[in-house]
């Protein structure tokens, strides 16, 4: 026992006294709290994911336009990725980002939906077709596998296909799957909104003036109608036949257009419509070229040029010419029993430049034309947006009308290629003036609604080069649009002509997506053998070295200690 000082109370707490009992009680406590305070973390860490995205490009923020999409959900979706297998590392980078991406949306919305995802390939739908991969192995083989990279998501018993990789052969592999990455979050919001949507859209296909028929449009129809309803009809005499349609076309007229005609096309922008203009500014005759080997080119009077140029564009009747063109085979053999075929290019038949600054052309292949016109923008104050969608490249020439085109005369000399990025292409954004906003509307037609002076903030888009949205035939079946027979590639036209469709369509900015930039860092495996044994003493003789200092330096300061003590 403890003898306590001088005029201290003697006390001994024993083990069931009350002060020890109440520190017992405590930790008890202070126990229960911790384990509570945990379960709380997890459960609210649970449902209420928070992520912060610290890279410079931003690659896993989700747009607010997709969040918004997501909470709007009232059902699961199940997301099947096809995209497994022996992938290499290219590969293995797009899977990773795609379970990434499947992961965000189900954070996004895990009160509405329940993503579910499973990496497998072993069932996959017909009409998908597979990708295969060609790798030299370090023996120096050649090793090929097949992958799928798709993914489907399932909403309410409908399935939409998600296609993974983007295949431009203009670009390197590595360039492909980083622009495959960057629209991962456009290619599921695209396919989520078609399964949710409650309704319909309708666009038209104007008929009347010597439009494309239904079989020279039927790839582009076929792509379209996974979006909307798709209708062809003229336009009659009333105004307002328009008003149920969010988007008309106009595919490569020939007739010109009369006023009624204008006035309601105009009467139709001035509401809110949405108009895609593909117009040549020339005419000739494929038919006069192809049996006679030349073909008088003039301008194609359409009567639309005071409309347009209302609207800040004007076509001009010009043909463009462009070193950067198809090829086209000539026989070069004196003998005309044995014709020898040679691929020439030809100049009219331009590849034209798509634009990385619209999210209607960005990281989609060069789009092909013939016989192109190119446009000039017209009223710079009128407070309108726009923006060059297809251009032509830094080699090109602009050839007036009346012209004749010959096929014997194929170039012409380098040096008259003096032009450089001419557009043909170009979408116009904002409140556009009526055509009629001092005229009279014209006779005999009938009015539905009085006249509007001014449109609703609307858009537009002006292609100068009608064959752009037509596609060919062959043995009785459509080719795909923008495909070159000749050289077997396929281009951008198709993809072009869908985007400008749902960018015109479009009132919530998903598009945008589009426009998400990924900085691809490349290695350098130059610089990497060069900096290999640095990187090495860096990384590990280094540490190693300093945790040797560090550890001679402790055991010094011990024995030091323990001396002076002694």
């Amino acid at each position: 026992m403890r003898e306590a000082g001088i005029g201290s109370p003697i006390r001994e707490a024993g083990i069931g006294s009350p002060i020890r009992e109440a520190g017992i009680t405590m930790r008890v406590w202070k126990g229960i709290a911790i384990v509570a305070a945990l379960v709380l973390v997890n459960v609210l860490v649970h449902h209420f994911v928070v992520r912060w995205d610290m890279t410079n490009d931003r690659r896993y923020s989700i747009a607010p336009t997709t969040r918004a999409l997501i909470q709007s959900l009232d059902a699961p979706l199940q997301v099947t990725i096809l995209l497994d297998g022996e992938l290499n590392a290219g590969f293995q980078r797009l899977q990773r980002a795609t379970i990434e991406m499947v992961e965000e949306l189900e954070a996004i919305g895990y009160w509405q939906l329940g993503i579910e995802y499973r990496v497998s390939a072993e069932e996959v739908p017909k009409g998908l077709s597979p990708t295969v991969i060609h790798e030299r192995t370090h023996k120096g083989q050649t090793a090929q596998t097949t992958v799928y990279p798709y993914a489907l998501i399932t909403y309410k018993g409908k399935t939409a296909v998600v296609e993974l990789l983007r295949n431009n052969r203009g670009l390197s592999g590595e360039e492909n799957l980083n622009h495959s990455i960057e629209n991962l979050e456009f290619a599921f919001v695209e396919a989520i909104h078609s399964l949710a949507r409650e309704s319909v859209e309708k666009i038209a296909f104007l008929e009347g003036h010597g439009e494309l028929s239904e079989a020279e449009v039927f790839d582009l129809s076929q792509a379209l109608s996974h979006y909307y309803q798709i209708d062809r009809g003229t336009l009659g005499n009333e105004t307002g036949v328009l008003d149920d349609y969010r988007a008309v076309i106009i595919a490569d007229p020939q007739l010109p257009f009369s006023e009624k005609d204008k006035y309601i096309l105009d009467q139709y922008l001035m509401q809110g419509g949405r108009i895609l203009w593909v117009v040549n500014g020339v005419r000739f005759s494929e038919q006069t070229l192809s049996e006679n080997g030349m073909t008088p080119v003039i301008p194609l009077e359409l009567n639309i040029s005071d409309m347009l140029f209302r609207y800040g564009v004007r076509i001009n009747p010009a043909l463009v010419q462009d070193l950067q063109c198809l090829p086209m085979p000539v026989d070069v053999s004196d003998n005309p029993q044995q014709p020898n075929w040679q691929p020439m290019p030809w100049t009219y038949a331009p590849l034209l430049l798509t634009s990385q600054a619209s999210p209607i052309t960005r990281n989609i292949m060069q789009v092909s034309a013939t016989m192109a016109s190119c446009i000039d923008f017209v009223g710079g104050e009128d407070g309108l947006q726009k923006t060059t969608l297809l251009a032509t490249s830094s080699n090109s020439k602009l050839t007036g009308t009346p012209a004749t085109v010959d096929l014997s005369l194929f170039n012409g000399t380098e040096s008259e290629f003096q032009y450089a990025f001419v557009p043909v292409a170009a979408s116009i954004e904002g409140v556009f003036p009526s055509l009629y906003a001092h005229l009279l509307p014209p006779e005999d037609l009938q009015l539905h609604a009085s006249l509007r002076k001014t449109s609703e903030p609307t858009k537009q888009i002006v292609v100068a080069a009608g064959s752009t949205i037509r596609n060919e035939w062959q043995q009785g079946q459509p080719l795909p649009l923008g495909y070159d027979r000749y050289t077997q590639t396929q281009f951008g036209n198709r993809d072009f002509m869908v985007n400008a469709v749902l960018y015109l369509t479009d009132d919530t900015g998903w598009m945008a997506l589009r426009q998400k930039q990924i900085t691809l860092r490349l290695l350098n495996d130059q610089r990497a053998r060069e900096e290999r044994i640095t990187a090495q003493v860096v990384s590990i003789i280094m540490p190693l070295t300093i945790l040797a200092i560090i550890g001679i330096a402790v055991i010094g300061i011990r024995k030091k200690r323990y001396t002076k003590q002694r």
